[in-house]
């Protein structure tokens, strides 16, 4: 399935801004700068295996295949977008080292 140039930039942007807050966020409140970097891989892959966690729990050999079929078959696209949200968490979290490092005291 072929994804429109407009449909690309619109969600690489969305990503962005989507996960660059919430990183920045959690951020000043937890004071632990890299937190949303560790979690950003599983957020992706409970996007990508489209499975509840429960059945992660109560199904592990289905979920984890299910899983692992996803992760073959992601397109390009995805990729991209996926990727915007995580270069979202490096710069907030590089923003905020800098703002501490310049004095601000956030929470």
């Amino acid at each position: 399935m072929a994804m429109n140039i407009v449909q690309l930039f619109i969600s690489v942007l969305l990503y962005f801004v989507l996960f660059y807050g919430i990183s920045f966020i959690l951020n000043m409140i937890l004071k632990m700068t890299w937190l949303m970097a560790y979690v950003y891989p599983v957020i992706v892959l409970w996007i990508i295996g489209r499975v509840s966690l429960f059945d992660y729990i109560s199904e592990p050999g289905e979920s984890f295949n299910i899983l692992w079929q996803n992760i073959i078959g992601i397109s390009v696209y995805d990729i991209i977008i996926l990727g915007s949200g995580f270069i979202g968490i490096i710069l907030a979290g590089m923003t905020i080292r800098y703002l501490r490092k310049a004095g601000y005291q956030m929470f």
